[in-house]
């Protein structure tokens, strides 16, 4: 049997309007072979945790630009724990300081890319980090 394609959701929480490298990414994942799952503009953490458990993802990978990732991705974090779909790897990348990155992961966020990472090296963590839920 041959293992299923891996399910990552794009997600761009709270008000940041900026999603050119949220497409970028989410460009490269459907070029690398995964299904992607792009939820648009303005997503509360709620909405983004709502859509990765009801499309059955792998991952969910965060673009964030607006400062506000240590309130955001940690509370995307805390709701799929909430929702017993804490096995959901959530990754995130974005303009975020590197003194914020620990805290970060201490909450439950996997990995984070900062800009000049190439979408390759994503792709690869990916690959490398993410296999497909039971």
């Amino acid at each position: 049997m041959t293992e299923r394609t891996l399910r990552i959701l794009v997600g761009k929480p709270g008000l940041d309007g900026h999603d050119r490298g949220a497409k970028i990414i989410a460009r490269a994942f459907r070029d690398a072979g995964f299904e992607v799952i792009y939820t648009g503009l303005h997503q509360t953490p709620e909405q983004i945790v709502s859509a990765a458990i009801q499309e059955d993802v792998d991952a969910v990978g965060l673009s964030i630009l607006s400062g506000a990732h240590n309130a955001l991705l940690p509370r995307v974090c805390q709701l799929l724990k909430e929702k017993n779909a804490d096995d959901i790897v959530v990754f995130g990348g974005g303009v975020i300081p590197d003194d914020d990155i620990p805290g970060l992961k201490q909450a439950g966020v996997s990995e984070v890319f900062t800009p000049g990472t190439s979408t390759d090296s994503i792709v690869q963590w990916v690959r490398e980090n993410v296999a497909p839920r039971a």
